[in-house]
């Protein structure tokens, strides 16, 4: 299934994705959140839209797309997780998954507006692979770790590097602003990927491609970052952990470049779609 939230930003609804065409679930009456995720709700909404398949309302084209997934508990991201990215920011191979974390405040739909924060001299894209947890977990192992995944989607890890690297203190002030976290255009149950750990990934700055990669570059496959993850904490459903990003930040380049007002960025992941972001000031 591909699962989508749509509306107004804050009163989303929730549809699905069938055929290429957006349905809409409401009178399925939840959101996709921690709660759904917990009691089985992607099994209960395949039920439902099986028994509902002829009646279920089109959701017109036009209609925004939110984040594919209600505020979770937590973001959790993985830094330097692809070898060519290490080389290209001068860092040392990590020995073990670089944890951050990013406030769930930054999360936003899929085509929403980049707001450059106040003050931001260093706004940064960074193509993600996010994995959403279907079921809470701890201390898990590797070999049972893809059990505990509801699905995958495209994110932008957006970064202002000045915020994140030289104001002392931890990343997580640079990955936080509002819209830095668009997530989507949908969730994908893990059914329909079949490796998640060989996709290919991509992002373009103004038509120009940037990054163009594959997971298959991880330094730690999923199966690895969600077990060293639950050592040291609980994973909720509806948890997002998003994987790391290949090489082609604005970071590495020489001379480096980060975004401006009026700069477009698109991006996409094989079986997650795409998303397009247009870059605006801070008012």
């Amino acid at each position: 299934m591909k699962l989508i939230r749509y509306g107004q930003s804050g009163k989303e609804k929730t549809g699905i994705i069938i055929n290429d065409e957006r349905f809409d679930t409401s009178a399925f009456g939840e959101d996709y959140n921690e709660q759904f995720f917990e009691n089985d709700g992607l099994e209960r909404l395949k039920k439902f839209v099986e028994e509902n398949k002829g009646n279920l309302p089109k959701v017109s084209d036009d209609e925004r797309l939110g984040s594919c997934v209600a505020r979770p508990s937590k973001i959790v991201c993985i830094g330097l997780n692809y070898a060519l990215h290490a080389k290209e920011t001068n860092a040392q191979i990590p020995k073990e998954p670089i944890v951050f974390f990013k406030s769930t405040t930054a999360l936003c739909g899929p085509n929403d507006n980049l707001i450059i924060p106040k003050n931001s001299v260093k706004t940064d894209w960074e193509v993600e692979l996010a994995v959403v947890i279907g079921k809470s977990t701890s201390y898990i192992e590797e070999s049972e770790a893809l059990d505990y995944v509801a699905g995958y989607a495209l994110h932008n890890d957006y970064s202002e590097r000045e915020f994140q690297t030289e104001r002392g203190g931890q990343w997580v002030k640079g990955k936080s602003a509002d819209t830095f976290a668009p997530l989507g255009p949908f969730l994908a149950t893990k059914d329909e990927i079949e490796n998640p750990n060989n996709l290919h990934l991509w992002l373009k700055l103004n038509g120009k491609m940037v990054q163009d990669s594959s997971t298959s570059d991880f330094i730690f496959n999923i199966q690895k970052v969600i077990s060293h993850l639950s050592q040291f904490m609980t994973l909720l459903p509806g948890d997002v952990i998003s994987t790391g990003t290949p090489s082609g930040v604005g970071l590495g380049m020489n001379p480096q470049v980060f975004l401006k007002p009026g700069d477009i960025v698109e991006l996409g992941i094989e079986g997650l779609g795409t998303s397009k972001q247009l870059a605006v000031a801070y008012k």
